[in-house]
């Protein structure tokens, strides 16, 4: 056998030591469909799909739908689409733990000839009561010693629905003394008279999820079953069935670090728990983590897979800063995101000695390396700038617009301000300014020598538009989760009414740096030529070193 590759991270090493020695590889990613995916669900799909792809193996999809109480088709169709959106195909490998049912209650019937298992009569508090510590040892339960044929006329009587839910469940027999508290004759089954959304009410018992993962790992085949750390405490379960029914495939359980990100938080109850309680709009809130959220902001798919990529695949938890994340995003989206021009807080600038027609169009480039081409940008006598590029007052080192200074107008001209003009209140309400006509960007003859750069767009012709701007969901890096409402960050998001120049609202273009102000996108649900909404995906700010 060769050397293990240096670099490589540990579940790579081991799937290169078990490539070598002839074990195809055959990975899964098992979402329960009770929900919409977050971005730490995107690691593990990047980690399940990825050494698939690199070491010319398969990946199911394979849905967990063993909690009809909690699932809905539309969640198995959003996860589906979250995975494509992703960049990843299963192929022909869409499975369901419930393809399986007949098989795990098959299996079970094993357990129970074998002695292995047994049907408990105990109430839910009276099991948790029985249970035990981590310094106390469980006791037995009752029903523990009844006849295999007992316990086999009531696990038929549960599936014929001859019992109400929670009169009785299916546990495993293994040791009420065991350290691991998971071990301590755990549930395999239980009642519930709910109709299930692929099989409708074909059953009324269902199987656990830790008893459930692991036949399906073996009847799939699965070479390396990955999960996070924790279910490490579950391993020795997830062997125990495996040791205990007649399959003769036992995939080896390897965990992982699973992913922490500050400001946020990746339970999928929590998130449930935001969208149920309307503290966002919904799974698809752009403040979310979700893959629906992000998609919405902005984010797009490379740069998901690029954060995932530099956290790597690592043994202990730990939280990822968000400005890695938003160093990926923004290092993706400099790349080719069309430029634009939109004021959030317009100021009106009057040019006095404007002479020309209404509008003059000027052109620009879309992208300043990327070749997409230009775009037309009226210019005329009346703009607009943002009311931040103005002081009246000059602060020291200002290198802005105020009474008497120049500016350049970006891609335009070269402008003075001459007279500042107020309403009754005091408040500023327009600039009288001077343009110089040669000083024409790329054709300037001026010598003129501004002090800086300011954004504008033309006042008749730009196109009134709703700016939504974003910050982190939650106030600390790590959210006390005790009160969720109370843990919210309140200036989360803004809205603004905003001008944007016209081009940027018309044709397919999705993405968008608008210059000086951040990355922005095109809303997915909103946006129309007649009322343009666009998201900010992440702000502008200097690209760190990769």
């Amino acid at each position: 056998m060769s050397e293990t590759p240096t670099g490589l991270d540990f579940i790579r090493q081991r799937i290169t030591r078990d490539t070598e020695a002839g074990t195809p590889v055959i990975t899964r990613f098992p979402p329960e469909p009770n929900g919409c995916l977050h971005i730490g669900h995107a690691k593990s799909i990047c980690l399940n799909f990825g050494v698939a792809q690199e070491f010319g193996g398969d990946c199911y999809l394979r849905f967990d739908d063993t909690n009809p109480a909690k699932e809905d088709v539309q969640f198995v169709e959003a996860i589906q689409a979250d995975v494509k959106w992703l960049g990843f195909d299963w192929g022909d490998r869409l499975t369901h733990a419930s393809d399986y049912f007949e098989q795990l209650y098959q299996f079970a019937e094993q357990l129970i000839t074998s002695g292995k298992a047994f049907v408990c009569s105990l109430s839910a508090d009276e099991m948790r009561e029985n249970r035990g510590t981590l310094t106390i040892p469980g006791t037995n339960s009752p029903c523990r010693n009844q006849s295999v044929e007992q316990n086999l006329e009531l696990f038929r009587a549960m599936r014929a629905g001859e019992f109400a839910d929670g009169t009785y469940v299916l546990r495993a027999k293994i040791d009420m003394a065991s350290p691991n508290i998971n071990m301590r004759d755990p549930v395999l089954y239980r009642i519930r008279h709910i109709s299930h959304q692929r099989t409708g009410n074909t059953w009324c018992i269902y199987p656990t999820y830790d008893y459930t993962h692991c036949v399906c790992d073996a009847l799939e085949q699965i070479s390396h079953s990955l999960c996070t750390l924790e279910f490490e405490d579950h391993r020795p379960l997830y062997d125990w069935v495996l040791d205990n029914i007649n399959l003769n495939v036992h995939p080896p359980q390897i965990e992982f670090s699973r992913l922490g990100l500050e400001y946020t938080v990746m339970s999928k109850r929590l998130l449930n728990k935001l969208v149920d309680e309307r503290l966002v709009t919904g799974w698809d809130d752009p403040r979310m983590p979700t893959i629906a959220g992000l998609r919405r902001r902005g984010v797009r798919a490379c740069a998901i897979r690029d954060f995932c990529d530099r956290i790597g695949v690592t043994k202990q938890d730990n939280t990822i800063e968000m400005s890695l994340f938003d160093f990926c995003v923004r290092k993706d989206l400099e790349a080719d995101a069309h430029r634009a021009m939109c004021v959030l807080d317009p100021l009106k600038v009057i040019l006095t000695n404007w002479e020309g027609e209404d509008t003059d169009a000027l052109t620009a480039p879309w992208h300043p390396r990327q070749e997409y081409g230009t775009r037309v940008m009226p210019f005329g006598k009346e703009l607009y700038i943002e009311r931040s590029d103005f002081e009246e007052v000059r602060p020291p080192k200002y290198k802005r617009l105020s009474p008497g200074e120049m500016v350049r107008l970006r891609m335009a001209f070269i402008i003075r301000c001459d007279e500042v003009i107020k309403d009754a209140n005091g408040e500023i309400t327009e600039l009288h300014c001077t343009y110089f006509p040669e000083s024409r960007s790329g054709q300037d003859k001026s010598g003129l020598k501004p002090k800086g750069v300011v954004h504008w767009v033309s006042a008749g012709q730009g196109i009134d538009c709703e700016v939504r701007l974003y910050e982190n969901l939650f106030l600390e890096r790590r959210p006390d989760t005790s009160d969720l409402a109370a843990a919210l960050n309140p200036d989360s998001f803004h809205n603004k009414n905003a001008i944007i120049e016209p081009a940027a609202v018309q044709g397919q273009m999705l993405h968008f740096q608008f210059e000086r102000q951040g990355y922005f996108v095109k809303d997915s649900e909103d946006f129309s030529e007649s009322r343009p909404v666009f998201n900010r995906t992440v702000s502008l700010r200097e690209l760190r070193p990769a």
